[in-house]
């Protein structure tokens, strides 16, 4: 038998190729789910903002970076973004401030730690709908909240008819809402930090919130990075509450940025005009993120 006629055995793969085989057949599906449903959606809807789209119409012309420019002198563009980076200045101060005093309390191990902690994490689990609902009827001019008030001799406003009470009460009804899994966080990282070493700046005289600021704080900066970018992504794609409490109103006090969006597709049908405001809405975010990571070696710890 010739050398091309003997029967030659398949090569067997080495330990690292099964190594790569495997790490790309369990990364592929995370892969393939990120290009389905994030890069391509994204694709088109970039590709939406270069076009006049009324769907009512049947219009889809082309139309360039007019939708862009149209940005730019849009005077309910500029109260959306104003009142969103109210909406998020709001949020993101009061739901971490919030969120890292109840875990320091919680920390304690106070009695009733158990009853206070699920009091505060069960609104996470709530639907946001029917969460929602319930604070608009306690809101109303006769609810819930103006009632108790009443009760002690204060004459409560209508918190959703005044411009400034509507975007006070969106912020505190979303906060109560999602304070209690930023809480959570907080406690699993305060649970982190070594006692050793409150015990040896105790006993060199520090006080507790000086111990609070040059120990806890630090080592529990990786979670507060953690913390903020959620938070700040949640509260620029506020929505439910919008719709559901105030529409808006009253004006344009509470249209944030995701709801003026809804506005312009949903209810004057100019598609190719929301698609470039999801385009803003994703530059923004994109920004924000980038920025918060970009600045954590400067105050998280173990960043270089």
């Amino acid at each position: 038998m010739t050398r091309w006629g003997r029967f030659r055995r398949p090569r067997r793969l080495t330990s690292v190729q099964h190594d790569w085989i495997a790490g790309y057949l369990m990364t592929a599906p995370v892969v393939i789910g990120a290009l389905l449903f994030v890069v391509v959606p994204l694709g088109a809807v970039f590709w939406y903002s270069l076009h006049d789209w009324n769907v009512l119409a049947g219009t889809f012309v082309f139309a360039g970076a007019d939708n862009y420019a149209r940005m730019l002198s849009d005077p309910g563009l500029r109260d959306a973004l104003l009142a969103s980076l109210w909406f998020s200045i709001g949020l993101v101060v009061l739901n971490i401030s919030l969120a890292l005093g109840l875990a320091v309390l919680l920390d304690q191990h106070l009695p009733g730690t158990t009853t206070f902690r699920t009091f505060f994490f069960s609104p996470v689990v709530v639907s946001l709908v029917a969460w929602t609902i319930v604070w608009g009827f306690l809101l109303q001019d006769d609810g819930g909240i103006n009632g108790f008030l009443a009760l002690i001799g204060i004459d409560g406003p209508n918190w959703l008819r005044n411009e400034t009470t509507a975007m006070i009460s969106v912020i505190v009804v979303q906060v109560f809402k999602n304070v209690g899994l930023n809480m959570i966080l907080f406690l699993a990282a305060l649970q982190g930090v070594p006692q050793d070493l409150h015990e040896a700046a105790r006993l060199d005289g520090a006080g507790a919130w000086r111990r609070f600021r040059s120990i806890t704080l630090p080592l529990i900066s990786p979670t507060v990075l953690l913390v903020s970018i959620l938070t700040i992504v949640g509260s620029l794609e506020v929505f439910a509450q919008i719709a559901v409490l105030t529409g808006g109103g009253p004006g344009t006090s509470t249209t944030v940025l995701v709801y003026y969006l809804f506005q312009q597709a949903f209810r004057f049908n100019d598609f190719g005009y929301a698609s470039s405001i999801s385009v803003l809405l994703f530059g923004i975010v994109l920004v924000l993120t980038l920025i918060q990571w970009q600045t954590r070696k400067r105050w998280v710890f173990h960043e270089n």
